[in-house]
């Protein structure tokens, strides 16, 4: 009977170890906030930031070279990394939300969290939310809207949130709604605010800066990194116990303003607050694959880290550069910009039970294409009316392929200007940053500067965008402007049926494209 037994138990523990060996992978998408591609040493060896723990999960996986957000900002880019939609397919064709915006995402719009939970998946978003949802507000501020950061509305911050997480297929979610210098300061766990805020608080410390507004008690502008990084080492803890893989969205607020790294990182970079900062959101990503390792769980973990946008000057390139350190790297521009420093991100894929090690991709890949590579990945087959730009990048993960997943991908800067890439080409279709770099549109009115309507850079020959050939090669100009016409017209940039932009009325960004 006991050698019975033994069978039976030893079966058992076979059993339940092949389920696991054949789970589906457990997916983290970890996003920085404002960290530049010149910021990770393994992307820039020249830098003078360390970051030891980026580098090891590079060593341990692949890193992408042409790595780029679906825009230069970032609600934008969240909102193409949970769609797999371009953003300027919505109403916001411009800027960010604010901490008291609506929802950018529409409430029958499919995210990837969505998919993932139709696939046996639990999911969970833990950090920055930045794509606005519903406050029960009580009295309106004649302030608010997509272009005012300041305003302040009367809330009623004892009533659940509406069309947020929870609405967009995450079954656990806790964090705040905009960025971490913009009001409200409240944590929503669960679509329910943690606290009803009792105080106002305001920063105006270049680098420590937030906006006033209300503040709860258990909202730290200095802890929330801390706080943020203990809420998902404990659901990867908790999570791990369970028989079904889960899907953790984890977009960091770091190193964005206010640059408040704590104690144990201050000075430790050797450059300023700034690098401090980078390397305690390097830290970050220590945590985090210590828990997957502790939990032995590790191997079958698709972690994926990146940025969503460029380096903001708010990092005080002056001061970077005195310590020879460029966040940019070689590229021109930086958040907000059309140029590469805007969007050109740093981007790493640790798989260690399928996915290659030690390796460098120079294919292009977009933030937009997480959605169909979590689609291909579980299994789901994505609708006409979903992913719309969104192309898989699991074959370049995996070593499965090669070959480049996408022909053409569309840039977007924080005016609304777009560029399209393909290959070594890129046109941007505006005269100048489309950003915050010189030179700005306000430049180029001031001083009346002379400058061709759109810009053409051959990036094999000219990474810097600095010689721009548009007279040079008028049919490349006309092949790509012709295909971004196409692609924003038709409402997507994957083969399906033609769908529908939102807010095409009046749109003046595009009618130079579409003549």
């Amino acid at each position: 009977m006991k050698h019975v037994l033994l069978i039976l138990l030893s079966f058992s523990v076979m059993t339940v170890q092949s389920q696991k060996a054949n789970q589906s992978p457990n997916i983290i998408y970890i996003l920085a906030d404002d960290l530049g591609y010149g910021d990770v040493k393994c992307f820039n060896p020249e830098g003078k930031i360390p970051t030891p723990h980026l580098d090891e999960m590079a060593t341990n996986g692949i890193k992408f070279n042409d790595a780029h957000t679906s825009s230069a900002v970032c609600t934008p880019t969240r909102y193409g990394i949970l769609t797999g939609r371009y953003n300027w397919r919505t109403s916001l064709k411009s800027g960010v939300v604010s901490g008291f915006s609506k929802s950018l995402i529409q409430p029958d719009r499919i995210t990837v969290a969505d998919i993932l939970k139709q696939q046996g998946y639990t999911t969970a978003f833990v950090g920055k939310w930045h794509l606005g949802w519903d406050w029960e507000i009580i009295k309106e501020d004649a302030k608010l809207n997509r272009d005012n950061l300041s305003a302040s509305p009367e809330v009623d911050f004892s009533v659940p949130i509406k069309n947020g997480p929870s609405t967009h297929g995450f079954d656990y979610s806790f964090g705040f709604c905009g960025s971490l210098d913009m009001a409200p300061y409240v944590y929503v766990e669960n679509d329910m605010p943690t606290m009803v805020p009792n105080k106002t608080t305001v920063c105006v410390d270049e680098k420590g800066f937030w906006r006033k507004g209300p503040t709860s008690d258990d909202f730290n502008h200095a802890n929330v990194l801390q706080d943020l990084t203990d809420k998902a080492v404990n659901y990867i803890s908790k999570e791990a116990r369970s028989k079904k893989p889960f899907f953790l969205y984890f977009p960091l607020p770091a190193p964005h303003t206010p640059i408040l790294p704590t104690t144990e990182f201050l000075g430790k970079s050797n450059t300023n607050m700034y690098g401090d900062f980078v390397m305690q959101v390097d830290d970050v990503v220590r945590q985090i694959r210590e828990a997957l390792k502790k939990q032995g769980i590790s191997e079958n973990t698709l972690l994926v880290f990146t940025s969503d946008n460029g380096c903001s000057p708010k990092a005080d390139f002056e001061e970077l550069a005195k310590v020879k350190h460029n966040p940019s790297y070689t590229f021109r521009g930086t958040k907000a910009d059309i140029f590469e420093g805007g969007h050109r991100v740093p981007f790493i894929v640790e798989y260690p039970k399928m996915g290659l090690k030690n390796v460098s991709s120079d294919k292009i890949i977009c933030t937009t294409d997480f959605f169909a590579t979590c689609a291909e990945l579980s299994g789901y087959k994505i609708q006409d009316a979903e992913a719309e730009d969104s192309f898989s990048m699991l074959p370049l993960i995996t070593g499965a392929s090669d070959t480049e997943i996408r022909e053409y991908t569309i840039h977007h800067s924080i005016d609304g200007s777009f560029a399209i890439r393909k290959g070594h080409w890129k046109l941007n279709v505006c005269p100048g940053s489309g950003g915050w770099s010189y030179p700005k549109l306000d430049d180029i009115k001031k001083e009346n500067l002379k400058l061709p309507s759109m810009q053409l850079y051959n990036l094999k020959a000219d990474i810097g965008e600095t010689n721009n050939l548009v007279y040079v090669f008028p049919e490349k100009v006309a092949e790509l402007k012709a295909a971004l016409k196409k692609i924003i017209l038709e409402g997507r940039s994957t083969p399906g049926k033609v769908q529908e932009n939102e807010g095409m009325e009046g749109w003046k960004q595009i009618q130079a494209i579409i003549k």
